[in-house]
């Protein structure tokens, strides 16, 4: 990077330290601390934090989120994968624009996007009284169940995981696919052997990034689970609004260890970030 270049990062380097990298230290300091709220004038040291992590309440949350997050990415994987390859196969000029149209609900606010969700998975929202109207008469009232948070999970990240899917499969060259179909092979073993295996990329990326906000999210369950499924950022959430900061900060400490790893991992997978464009 020339040093143009590198004058015009210092802004976000300087941005970085303060909304990210200070709030880290911060936490990692209240990690070791006895304080009440913010307080600082008794605090004692102290690694009686850490037995949070072996209390039930903390062991159980951490297992519903990875059973959540790994069924999310499951089901996602399976979509994602399936809308992807279609559109790659397709006949659209612009496929640009149905891209674009798939990940447009990205770009609303995902608090009114659960919310209107919820709506939906209450009697008498909008879709049963219009199935009503022409004498179809269905009843839905699934919120606060655990299959309405495993759909607002899918939901919300699908577009996640389509995004880099979508990008593996176009990165493919076309003719290692006509090279498979000269040589004798069928479409399926063409797609087993050539298609499938060169978006294994794709998928991986995708996977870690529905994998993550499932595992540490908590407006999901909260809104659409009715406060009935409990996930590890509702946890940490609860010792933020009780003001108890060196448990909160311990717990998302470790949720962020986890982002790191995973980053650490998409960068193994995709050292150019090729599926991320």
């Amino acid at each position: 990077m020339n040093d143009s270049y590198k004058k015009l990062a210092k802004p976000y380097e300087i941005w970085l330290y303060i909304l990210a990298l200070f709030p880290s230290l911060i936490m990692l300091v209240l990690v070791f601390l006895d304080t009440e709220g913010i307080n600082f004038t008794d605090a004692s040291f102290t690694f009686g934090n850490f037995s949070q992590l072996t209390e039930s309440s903390t062991i159980i949350a951490f297992g519903n989120s990875l059973k959540f997050a790994l069924l999310s990415t499951v089901l996602s994987a399976i979509l994602g994968y399936f809308v992807a390859y279609r559109l790659f196969r397709s006949k659209f000029k612009n496929k640009f624009l149905i891209l674009t149209i798939l990940i447009l609900p990205m770009w609303s606010n995902i608090l009114l996007r659960i919310e209107a969700l919820g709506n939906v998975m209450q009697p008498n929202n909008i879709i049963t009284d219009l199935l009503s109207k022409i004498g179809i008469h269905v009843a839905i009232d699934i919120k606060g169940s655990s299959l309405a948070v495993l759909i607002g999970l899918v939901f919300t990240y699908l577009p996640f995981m389509i995004l880099p899917i979508y990008t593996a499969l176009e990165k493919i060259e076309p003719s290692l696919e006509e090279a498979s179909l000269d040589l004798g092979a069928t479409q399926l073993k063409t797609f087993w052997k050539v298609i499938f295996p060169l978006s294994t990329k794709g998928i991986v990326t995708g996977s870690i990034m529905v994998f993550l906000p499932c595992l540490s999210g908590f407006a999901i369950p909260e809104i659409l689970g009715s406060g009935n499924i409990v996930l590890i950022g509702n946890v940490i959430d609860q010792f933020f609004r009780n003001m108890n900061y060196n448990i909160g900060a311990l717990l998302a400490l470790f949720i962020m260890i986890l982002i790191l790893g995973a980053i650490f991992l998409v960068q193994k997978v995709d050292k150019e970030g090729e599926t991320l464009l």
